[in-house]
């Protein structure tokens, strides 16, 4: 008999077998009681944390990337991921849509809202699988329990794009000057977006060591610190009523009350109910995380959503005709934007990107830790240039999905860990329960009829963790004087473009038919008024031209403040011992800071 007859005939007996296998272990999964619950402690999820129950010190079962997972299991913890991800998938959308973006119609919003729930599952299977590129080294995905979701990072950027887009007339206004829905300046934001992917796709070739010397956590801290910041602004203005025209109180026309004229429950901006209504969704997110069991904490901002919707409909505050309306299912391309390159966009969405690049690096290295793999390595570093090159190739198809850039998403670490389970299926199982979420569009549209006081409250709870994010990656670098130097350059403009967002407006005064050249002046005045994009290439900068000193030690201010130096000696001997002391601790840290999470987000 022919030898390559006997090859083939093995390995079509191999590939029968396996075949045989996985199809007695499906059957099994669903036919048998340990398929289908296993030994898991369920009860444990469902505990709750009051002071008069006894606390049980019980370790329940690690399950890992590819270990068995009971079927309920699995879609448990599934829906567990997915309602932790949902007000982050949600809130982007909502803002860009909404007044203060595009002013899109409710149809629209509804829209947006379901295909971002439909686009987050299907991508995030792709980071989740792990696909290998033919015939090369590199990697699409991670191959971990990795959910990607709209990011925050566009926030600031696109509302800034947005005002100059009616400013210069590229989205239209009424007579009286008020924003009517511009969808070509949303198309516009789509495609630029898609463009300005490509530097994180170009990106994922670099080594990661390179990434991190030219965007180390000196770099990267302050940039989160100042996107968080800058989105509580739009949070509590809608906390107050919202973050349109009627924020600006004026004492006439259809918008001197909130959110319009003629709306259900409309107040003045700033009115006692509205400011009570959006704290009772805070007091909720702080009693969930205090009293609530392991799986109500992970959600504990859609709790207080949930909360704040019911106390709103009782007190009159929905409208139900966008929800009666909405249609019953939807997907993607039900509506379409013309897309189009705005090119003052170009610079600031770049920084945009190699921010979620940055993050990607910190939230995988987060999910290997808590998944009990190696977080050095061949195989570390593949996981690290699969899960950007899938990033970034989520953001173009993201934008050609109408849906703005995505990145992955931190908070599932913390699922990850309180549940002990870094299993893939409950990631699939995620999935599937996001495409259920956005294909119901009647779901949808109840989430865009939420009032603006609810989602407010809910919002600034979230953007405030981000910028805690910010400082936590701050936090594991060392105070040396150079240091200190580079985040006090860095923020110092950040911040007052913040406060002071019009502050380069007057700048440039050209007023030429040179439409290349205006552009060129608008990219530069939206850079510099948006505060993280001008922290990161100050950061980068300095970061690169100020010398590292071999020897530099922390400042003694920073010593102080931590406990760590008693009082002044004139004993130099004493102060030299101290000073190699805290540089050991400091080094220590820095060491620690690079194994976790370097650029967690929320």
């Amino acid at each position: 008999m022919d030898p390559s007859e006997d090859v083939t005939a093995a390995t079509t007996t191999t590939r029968r077998t396996k075949a045989s296998t996985k199809a007695k272990g499906f059957f099994k999964a669903f036919t048998t009681r340990e398929g289908l619950l296993g030994d898991y402690d369920y009860g444990f999820l469902f505990k709750p944390n009051l002071p008069f129950m006894r606390k049980e010190r019980r370790i329940a079962p690690f399950f890992g990337l590819n270990d068995p997972l009971p079927v309920f299991l699995a879609a448990l913890l599934g829906l567990q991921h997915a309602l932790a991800m949902l007000a982050g998938i949600i809130t982007p959308g909502l803002i860009l849509s909404g007044p203060g973006g595009a002013n899109l119609s409710q149809e629209d919003s509804q829209y947006i809202v379901s295909t971002a729930l439909i686009v987050c599952g299907i991508l995030s299977a792709i980071q989740i699988t792990r696909l290998h590129i033919y015939k090369t080294p590199y990697y699409v995905g991670t191959g971990l329990l990795s959910v990607v979701g709209t990011s925050f990072s566009i926030i600031p950027v696109a509302t800034g794009a947005f005002e100059q887009f009616y400013e210069t007339g590229f989205c239209p206004s009424d007579a009286d000057g008020n924003a009517l829905p511009c969808p070509d300046g949303y198309g516009a934001l789509l495609g630029t977006a898609c463009v300005a992917a490509l530097l994180e796709i170009l990106m994922s070739f670099t080594p990661p060591r390179i990434l991190q010397k030219v965007f180390p956590p000196l770099v990267t801290g302050p940039t989160v610190t100042l996107i968080g910041i800058s989105l509580i602004e739009t949070g509590f203005k809608n906390w107050a009523g919202g973050s349109g025209d009627c924020s600006e109180l004026p004492t006439s026309g259809p918008y001197r009350l909130c959110p319009q004229v003629g709306a259900a429950h409309a107040l003045r901006w700033g009115s006692a109910e509205f400011i009570g209504l959006g704290f009772l969704v805070f007091l909720t997110i702080i009693l969930v995380e205090r009293f609530g069991p392991p799986i109500m904490k992970s959600t504990a901002v859609v709790i207080g959503l949930l909360v704040g919707c019911i106390v709103a409909a009782a007190c009159g505050y929905f409208d139900r005709t966008s929800i009666d309306s909405a249609p019953a299912a939807s997907f993607i391309w039900v509506k379409t934007f013309r897309l189009s390159v705005y090119g003052p966009l170009v610079l600031p969405l770049l920084a945009v990107y190699i921010v979620l690049a940055m993050e990607a690096m910190g939230d995988i290295s987060a999910t290997c830790d808590v998944s009990r793999l190696k977080v050095d390595g061949e195989e570390f570093d593949s996981r690290i240039q699969g899960g950007i090159l899938a990033d970034g190739l989520n953001g173009i198809l993201a934008g050609l999905c109408t849906i703005t850039p995505m990145s992955v998403f931190a908070q599932n670490n913390g699922v990850i860990a309180l549940t002990r389970c870094a299993n893939r299926l409950a990631g699939y199982s995620c999935c599937i329960w996001l495409l259920i979420m956005g294909i119901f569009s009647k779901f949808a549209a109840a989430l865009v009829a939420i009032p603006r006081p609810v989602l407010g409250g809910m919002t600034t709870f979230l953007f405030g963790a981000v910028a805690v994010s910010g400082i936590r990656i701050m936090a594991t670098v060392p105070f040396t004087r150079r240091n200190r130097f580079v985040l006090t350059g860095a923020l110092c403009v950040g911040l007052g473009a913040i406060l002071v967002p019009n502050w380069f407006e007057n700048v440039f005064t050209y007023s030429g038919g040179n439409q290349s050249l205006q552009g060129f002046y608008n990219a530069i005045t939206l850079v510099m008024s948006t505060g993280f994009a001008v922290t990161a290439f100050l950061a980068v900068i300095l970061n690169l031209l100020l010398p590292e000193e071999p020897d530099e030690l922390v400042d003694e201010e920073t010593v102080d403040l931590k406990g760590e130096r008693g009082m002044e000696t004139d004993d130099d001997e004493h102060i030299d011992e101290k000073k190699t002391v805290v540089r050991d601790d400091t080094n220590g840290a820095e060491n620690l800071g690079k194994k976790e999470d370097a650029g967690r987000m929320v």
